[in-house]
């Protein structure tokens, strides 16, 4: 019989594998790793045969996250429309410091949704008094499958322009 004691430990246990599922590194590359390094000259290409540049994909993890992490915990948030409010338009960072912003604003949210998780009123499993049953942890899931997936995309676009490892 689990007592909640145990069942305090068993969320404690659960939050800290969600933060570092959240984190990346655990059987691949992390998302820091798969833009570190990478020269501004191949952030917007576009290689043939693939839809996007690693911009993009980037600024698409960036629009993603926030969404999630608003949606999680502001009832009144509204999602951008789907797909065109995921997506950049253009395939090249706006000026020279829209990627350090992108990826320092990534970085900042997901802190915020590992806060959000850490919180002592957090509750992974009751769905949302908005939404269509979703949970918070099933948002941190999600996180972490969006960013995970598009983080393969990433490597491979790099390495379809030499620019990985």
């Amino acid at each position: 019989m689990k007592t909640p004691a145990s069942s305090n430990a068993n969320n404690l246990i659960l939050i800290k594998t969600l933060q570092e599922l959240l984190h990346g590194g655990q059987a691949h590359a992390t998302f820091p790793d798969a833009v570190k390094d990478l020269p501004i000259k191949l952030q917007g290409v576009v290689p043939e045969g693939m839809p996007y540049s690693i911009w993009q994909l980037v600024e698409h993890i960036r629009i993603t996250q926030w969404d999630i992490l608003e949606f999680s915990y502001n009832p009144q948030h509204e999602s951008p429309t789907w797909p065109e409010g995921y997506w950049p338009a253009e395939a090249i960072p706006p000026n020279k410091t829209a990627w350090k912003d992108s990826i320092a604003q990534i970085d900042k949210d997901l802190k915020a949704f590992i806060a959000l998780l850490k919180a002592p009123d957090s509750d992974l499993y009751t769905p949302f008094s908005w939404g269509s049953g979703q949970t918070l942890l099933r948002e941190a899931m999600l996180i972490a499958d969006h960013t995970s997936y598009h983080t393969g995309e990433i490597i491979v676009i790099r390495r379809m322009l030499g620019a990985w490892k």
